[in-house]
């Protein structure tokens, strides 16, 4: 798809890490981006910078996307590239141990159902909805392309670790969704593809290279090559060229220097 100069853009979580650097990514490619996130100040100062909008976005509420979408194509018409980057998890093992009672507990459905909800069914929910506008607004160039949307899943949808059955399982979910959905999307001219990033430097990883220097070293080693963690812009440069490659659908794809995550 030939990313041309005002075609409209929206990135959830935009207003750091992944998602930050894929909506620099678009903008720097004409795109007008609008950025969802909940992060009102940082999500308002990144799209100013890149010449965007912002809509302040939950994307475990329904009518709060619904809403976002609404404003995002009132000031920049219908979006042709979509990028899902923001979720909400949370982290347990299946079983821990109560030592208080000297038993084994259970990680409640209720903590899976939040995770599920932040991961899996949010993308479903972004893509789904972004499809639908894409499906009612005219092709664009000569394949009857009409969008493409691209999810964020995690190479623990392949190497889920210890403590991460929640984010694992939901991320795999995520990967799940690709197939099927671009083929109930195909006679559409839709794209449907993810992400699996492996360790990247966002803000949250960078809090350990001051706070624990031994664990960031150890980090960086584990990487096969080359021996660091994944920069932002490296993610947004898969982002944009999926966006641009109209022969890249229903694919998932690892994004990891190699990586293969142990147990813990």
């Amino acid at each position: 798809m030939e990313l041309k100069a005002g075609m409209a853009a929206i990135v959830t979580g935009g207003a750091s890490g992944l998602g930050r650097a894929s909506a620099q990514a678009l903008a720097d490619a004409g795109l007008k981006v609008t950025i969802f996130d909940i992060d009102d100040d940082g999500g308002k100062a990144h799209a100013e910078a890149i010449g965007g909008t912002f809509a302040r976005v939950d994307i475990t509420d329904e009518q709060s996307v619904v809403d976002g979408f609404a404003a995002a194509r009132e000031a920049h018409g219908q979006e042709r590239v979509t990028v899902h980057c923001a979720m909400t998890s949370r982290r347990g093992k299946t079983l821990g141990w109560d030592k208080e009672n000297g038993r084994y507990k259970r990680l409640a459905t209720e903590d899976y159902a939040f995770g599920a909800e932040g991961i899996l069914v949010s993308s479903y929910r972004i893509a789904s909805l972004s499809a639908l506008g894409m499906a009612n607004s005219d092709p664009i160039g000569e394949d009857g392309e009409r969008g493409c949307v691209t999810l964020t899943a995690s190479v623990a949808a392949q190497d889920g670790q210890i403590g991460q059955v929640i984010y694992g399982s939901c991320k795999a979910g995520v990967n799940g969704l690709v197939l099927p959905m671009a083929r109930d999307l195909m006679d559409i001219g839709i794209r449907v593809n993810s992400v699996m990033p492996g360790i990247f430097a966002t803000p949250l990883m960078l809090g350990m290279k001051d706070r624990n220097p031994q664990m960031w070293d150890q980090l960086n080693a584990s990487v096969p090559f080359p021996k660091r963690l994944g920069h932002p812009e490296e993610f947004a440069s898969l982002i944009l060229e999926i966006a641009r490659n109209s022969y890249i659908n229903g694919h998932q794809f690892r994004l990891d220097g190699a990586i293969r995550m142990p147990p813990r």
